[in-house]
């Protein structure tokens, strides 16, 4: 047979990046090193869960504090303020679009996404924009394609990025098209909207703006964090596959399902997620199903859907948890049916 092409210098470069500024190859090798000095072997089953918690917690915290500096600086350009008035003009499914890119630059949860939503919705945006952007705020976003891609590749990150984007564009037009303004209560509608002159900020300002940020982003989410890398070394050195492949193997067809109404209760960022996903991944679950599941806990979690249920009325909630969860399912299913793409 053919000889397989050796990668260029360029490739090997990129390659060599990936594997060292993302994916930390030299912290992996350093947390080894360590272990092995203090007569631990990484290998074993207990040194793999201590080195799989110390390599990924210190790795993701590293990570987001990185991302989460560069992301604030760009969301700093767009406060609500902005995002309203670049939105008023708009109609349509450009309004759609724009409100779901907009979403992927705002770094926050699902439950400080809502409060955002109450304000675009007081403004008079139309109602299919401001749920696009509810969708997609907290499903994506810049931090959160990286963070995949440290974990995954970059394959997989753009495509959830862009399978995210796409659902929070036809989620917010289907929600539009359905004429459910009515569904909105009553107090959201009479809130007055409150015009203010954009500020413009200085790079200090942007560079507090910030930090300040990293510290309100990770003061809320390291016990997630902590319960996911422990939650992951505990599936990655202690299930076993046999298991985890019973319940959510790729020839199930109720894994994805399964996985979704999984995701809900929980109560985590992407952050928290991730190394669950990873552990879960490497023990042959499919990578849709793993994406599923992931994507359920960000944008379905049940204290974001308590919230949402104070602004909005029951068979609002209901279409908005419908479109959603069914979306999530046809996208999960998709990534395990075109596995062989992202290898």
């Amino acid at each position: 047979g053919a000889r397989p092409r050796k990668a260029g210098p360029v490739m090997e470069l990129l390659h060599w990046l990936n594997a060292q500024l993302l994916r930390m190859q030299w912290l992996s090798d350093l947390v080894a090193w360590l272990l092995q000095s203090l007569g631990l072997d990484p290998a074993s089953r207990i040194g793999g869960s201590v080195h799989f918690f110390i390599y990924d917690t210190i790795k993701i915290f590293l990570l987001l504090a990185v991302l989460i500096f560069a992301v604030s600086w760009v969301q700093s350009h767009f406060p609500p303020e902005r995002t309203r008035r670049i939105l008023g003009g708009m109609r349509g499914l450009r309004a759609n679009t724009v409100g779901a890119l907009l979403g992927t630059l705002t770094p926050f949860c699902s439950c400080s996404s809502i409060p955002l939503f109450i304000g675009f919705t007081s403004a008079g945006l139309p109602l299919g924009v401001t749920f696009s952007f509810l969708i997609s705020s907290p499903l994506v976003d810049l931090a959160s394609m990286i963070l995949l891609a440290s974990v995954f590749n970059w394959t997989v990150a753009i495509s959830y990025v862009a399978v995210g984007i796409v659902l929070a564009v036809a989620g917010g037009t289907l929600i539009g098209a359905l004429r459910m303004e009515g569904q909105v209560a009553e107090f959201v509608t009479r809130v007055p909207a409150v015009e203010l002159a954009p500020q413009a900020m200085s790079r200090r300002e942007r560079a507090a703006y910030a930090r300040d940020q990293v510290v309100e982003i990770v003061r809320r989410v390291w016990p997630y964090i902590l319960i996911g890398v422990g939650v992951g070394a505990a599936i990655h050195n202690w299930i076993p596959q046999q298991a985890i492949a019973a319940l959510l193997g790729q020839d199930k067809w109720w894994a994805v399902p399964v996985a979704v109404l999984a995701g809900i209760p929980v109560y985590a960022d992407i952050f928290g997620t991730l190394p669950i996903a990873e552990a879960l991944v490497g023990k042959g679950v499919g990578l849709g199903t793993v994406l599923a599941f992931m994507m359920a806990v960000t944008a379905l979690s049940l204290p974001s859907l308590i919230m949402l249920k104070r602004v909005v009325k029951a068979r609002l909630l209901a279409t908005f948890f419908a479109i959603v969860a069914v979306g999530i399912v046809v996208i999960g299913l998709l990534f395990n049916a075109t596995a062989f793409l992202f290898t």
